[in-house]
């Protein structure tokens, strides 16, 4: 198998069409096409389906996606260890939702570490395909909707519900049942809007509904209502007096930081090695971040 047609075939499913494969490349659009062809051809199956919108990877090219990718990046960081006397090195693609702060002093630290690494950050807040977009690592909140994938727990925190002092100067709250008709700003699920505080599951009225915990955070320090935000976003607020936790005896529910793979059996050296790290480093971070 020619492993330069190869490259070429995998940079061309990551990007999703020839044209961005070749400008991220440099390789003339032609040539690029013509190498995927003769891979097509050597294998005896078609690998991509080209049309008006791109590229789309047929079942044989799925698979040989899923499998190449991991062993040409340990090809390629075989090479360049040679170079690092950190013994790891190569491109690091790792996915992340909105907002997740605690991980840029990761990356930071994980970098300073090995020097060879270059690190490609793709943040989404929906679901990611780790073929389809060329990510090594997902890192998600939540236990479900990655059933195909596996990988481990980082860790679990718990939301802060939380208010400006001024704000809860006009109203009384005791227990999850005051909060009920007092102004609320909640994140958008799709589900009707509630919050779990210990064993109460409260249905809400919220003011505003949103996918970004800044906005929520926003209406927050401002006044503006009460809103439910990541304890590490909270967390200087709620240093410097600027918010208050609501009903800290009722706290929310638990949720897991997940480090997902496509598969743990074909994973790179370098892919690996984060793994290792942000086992013990995303942990820690939390704990800065959220308890000082």
């Amino acid at each position: 198998m020619d492993l330069n047609a190869l490259e070429l075939f995998v940079a061309a499913a990551g990007a999703g069409s020839l044209s961005e494969a070749a400008r991220r490349t440099g390789v003339p659009l032609a040539t690029l096409s013509r190498r995927v062809r003769k891979l097509e051809d050597e294998l005896g199956v078609r690998l991509v389906e080209r049309g008006s919108r791109g590229l789309a990877l047929t079942p044989a090219g799925t698979q040989l996606m899923a499998e190449a990718s991991p062993a040409l990046a340990t090809l390629s960081q075989a090479e360049q260890r040679l170079h690092d006397t950190s013994g790891v090195a190569g491109t690091l693609r790792v996915s992340l939702p909105p907002h997740f702060q605690p991980m840029w002093s990761i990356f930071s630290e994980f970098t300073r570490r090995h020097p060879a690494v270059r690190l490609d950050v793709f943040i989404a807040d929906r679901r990611v395909d780790l073929v389809a977009d060329g990510v090594d690592i997902v890192l998600r909140v939540g236990e479900g909707g990655y059933g195909s994938y596996v990988g481990r727990t980082l860790t679990r925190y718990r939301h802060r519900v939380v208010a400006a002092p001024s704000f809860l100067e006009r109203v009384e709250v005791e227990n999850p049942e005051d909060l009920r008709d007092l102004v609320c700003a909640c994140w958008r699920t799709g589900a009707p809007p509630s919050w779990t505080l210990g064993e109460f599951q409260l249905r809400l009225d919220p003011v505003l509904v949103t996918n970004d915990y800044e906005h929520l955070l926003h209406m927050a320090v401002t006044g503006q209502a009460i809103a439910e935000v990541p304890p590490f976003m909270a967390y200087e607020p709620l240093q410097d007096g600027r918010l208050v936790e609501v009903l800290p005896d009722y706290p929310m529910p638990a949720q897991a930081i997940r480090a997902l793979v496509v598969d743990t059996r074909a994973i790179s050296p370098l892919v690996r090695q984060f793994l290792d790290f942000a086992a013990q480093a995303v942990p820690a971070a939390l704990t800065r971040q959220v308890d000082g």
